[in-house]
């Protein structure tokens, strides 16, 4: 922004909102404090759009809001990189697992950086901190009385002359008897398992049928903290208001009886137990993975306890798909009460259900869906990518990502809503005023209703964002776009009003542009670059979201040049879209073509087997 259109700006002060990158950001007592984290995505892959919509595009909603409502906001994130899955990758990839998690980890790195997660600070597990603090939090359980060794029968590969960690098997669910299923996770019905369970268990690394042999290993004992975590659900679940499924999984947990947990396993990639007589055993990652959240917090700041241990000033927010709830609401919180420590804990958890790509589930082996590095390879604004996320998030059900839908949503939302509003707006201001906000009054009665009505969903907006619900909030934000349009549409804004009602017509303008940046700061959270491209288009700072909407552009201001928000996408792209994503046979894209001609063919009918797991 030049120092001229600075200058030429007519604002009211103290809506300008500058939002800077603080390094050791600490909570200030007396304001909101919120610490956000999304789920720990796993090192071992690319991100699809399911993940990214599961976790940290979410959480980047509400950081990016709270942030707009000047709450003292950290947002922290990291890959998750010890454990089976990023030892088999390696295997699998002929890697070492730090080379492997080096490489994973900056492909995260990137594709975040696209899709505008703006994160605090992005880190890893594989640091001295994560190392410390969870020994620390495990010596602490173990001194308390809350850790117990036990033999535990495990599956060895006589093979591969090692005991199998649960993602080294696989076999038939004994609950759904998905013939897939992993050692510690069904992927089909969502069930958790040991891997002594599967029937006809195999090894992941030589197809062998494994053997039964004892190992030692200290175990979690859930069951006698089971009180205090169900008191704790009981109270913070209505307080945080918790997802409905949030609730139903915690609960149905509880129900059946907290029983104990084994919190190590025999793996060399992971953090070592600090025990001599487990020297060769490391964490079970889902015992570990969560405290990546604090030592995340650790390595962005040295006083990472004055978020982390201050539950009377901070509030926390988790965001995660639903098959991670259980770690969040149970394991994790179990394990800093047997610290005896006052931890922040969770205070709101906002999860989703799973996304599926057209008729079948993302598979990066097989190339179908569209992944992290694909998005920004296809050309389209990254804003419209946030917003048919958003839009179609899975709060409540699954969704299905559709290239129909994506393309229905750019042309028939962004482009001829919001897109058309500021694009009409800023043309004529520039043809009919010289881009200079003329003089102009609200008092009239159709004025003074529309800023009523405007200023009670604002009112909605803030209450919606406020409770966590994104995309209600997404959709209120494009109900005041429509308004806006409604109102040009219904004062007739054209050359002749211009000619002959020209106190209207600037009234009209005034009104419009000022609306246009209320409606930077409310699309703020949800798509930045267009509300930087408003911003510039107003020759206007970024704004914070209001309690109630005001004018603040005024008479005399210099407005900028205008620009495009968004283009049309032909149609005829849903079929090259298809066959480039949709597997290299085209399957997919000859589905669908077969279902419009009214053939059931390939149709998906057991909807588990086509869910995706977060992470």
């Amino acid at each position: 922004m030049s120092t001229n259109s600075v200058s030429e700006r007519k604002i009211n002060s103290g809506v300008a909102l500058e939002i800077e990158k603080e390094k050791n950001k600490e909570p200030i007592k007396g304001e909101r404090n919120i610490l956000i984290t999304s789920a720990l995505p796993y090192v071992n892959n690319i991100p699809h759009l399911g993940n990214i919509i599961g976790s940290v595009l979410s959480a980047d909603v509400f950081a990016r809001y709270s942030r707009a409502r000047r709450y003292n906001t950290l947002f922290v994130c990291g890959t998750d990189e010890y454990g089976t899955a990023t030892e088999t990758k390696a295997l699998e990839e002929g890697t070492t697992c730090q080379e492997l998690c080096d490489k994973y980890n900056a492909i995260h790195k990137q594709v975040y950086e696209w899709f505008e997660l703006d994160f605090d600070y992005f880190g890893r597990t594989t640091t001295r901190q994560q190392t410390e603090i969870a020994q620390d939090i495990f010596m602490k359980l173990y001194k308390n009385g809350y850790l117990s060794e036990d033999a535990m029968i495990q599956l060895f590969c006589e093979k591969c002359q090692r005991f199998l960690a649960d993602r080294y098997v696989e076999g038939t669910c004994p609950k759904c008897n998905y013939e897939d299923a992993r050692g510690d996770q069904c992927d089909s019905c969502g069930q958790l398992l040991n891997a002594t369970e599967l029937v006809n268990p195999r090894c992941k690394l030589e197809g062998s049928t494994p053997i039964m042999r004892e190992s030692k290993h200290m175990f979690l004992d859930l069951d006698t903290l089971q009180k205090t975590v169900e008191d704790w659900v009981i109270k913070t679940s209505v307080e945080g208001k918790w997802s409905t499924n949030s609730k139903t999984i915690t609960n149905s947990w509880l129900k059946e009886g907290l029983k104990p947990r084994c919190i190590t396993r025999d793996l060399k990639w992971g953090t070592p137990v600090p025990l001599e007589e487990m020297k060769e055993k490391v964490f079970y990652v889902w015992f570990d993975a969560p405290i990546g959240y604090l030592s995340i917090t650790a390595n962005y700041t040295p006083h990472w306890e004055k978020w982390w241990k201050n539950p009377d000033n901070v509030k926390l927010y988790q965001f995660m798909g639903k098959d991670n709830v259980p770690f969040h609401t149970v394991i994790f919180p179990s394990s800093l009460f047997g610290t005896g420590e006052d931890w922040t804990l969770l205070y709101h958890i906002n999860t989703t259900e799973y996304l599926n790509y057209e008729n079948t589930k993302f598979s990066k082996s097989r190339n179908i869906g569209v992944f992290g590095t694909d998005a920004k390879d296809t050309g389209i604004n990254v804003s419209v990518w946030r917003y048919y996320l958003i839009a179609s998030r899975p709060e409540t059900n699954d969704s299905v990502f559709t290239w129909k839908e994506f393309i229905a949503k750019n042309n028939n939302e962004l482009l001829a809503n919001l897109g058309n509003f500021v694009n009409r707006v800023i043309k004529f201001s520039a043809s009919k005023y010289n881009s200079i906000v003329p003089e102009f009054s609200y008092d009239k009665i159709e004025e003074k209703e529309f800023i009523e009505n405007i200023d009670s969903l604002l009112k909605n907006y803030i209450e919606t964002l406020e409770n966590v619900k994104l995309r209600a909030g997404l959709e209120i934000a494009m109900e005041i776009s429509r308004l806006g349009n409604g109102y040009l549409q219904e004062s007739k804004l054209d050359n002749s009003l211009f000619q002959n009602n020209i106190e209207k017509c600037s009234t009209v303008i005034g009104i419009a542009i000022n609306l246009i940046y209320l409606l930077s700061a409310l699309f703020f959270p949800y798509m930045p670059s267009t509300t930087e491209s408003i911003c510039r288009q107003l020759n206007a700072p970024l704004r914070d979201i209001p309690d109630t909407w005001t004018i603040d552009i005024l008479p005399g201001h210099k407005l900028g040049k205008a620009e495009y928000l968004f283009k049309k996408i032909d149609d005829k792209k849903e079929e090259e879209y298809l066959n480039r994503y949709g597997g290299g046979d085209g399957k997919v894209a000859e589905t669908k073509k077969k279902a419009k001609k009214g053939k059931n063919v390939n149709t998906v009918t057991n909807n588990k087997s086509s869910k995706i797991v977060n992470g």
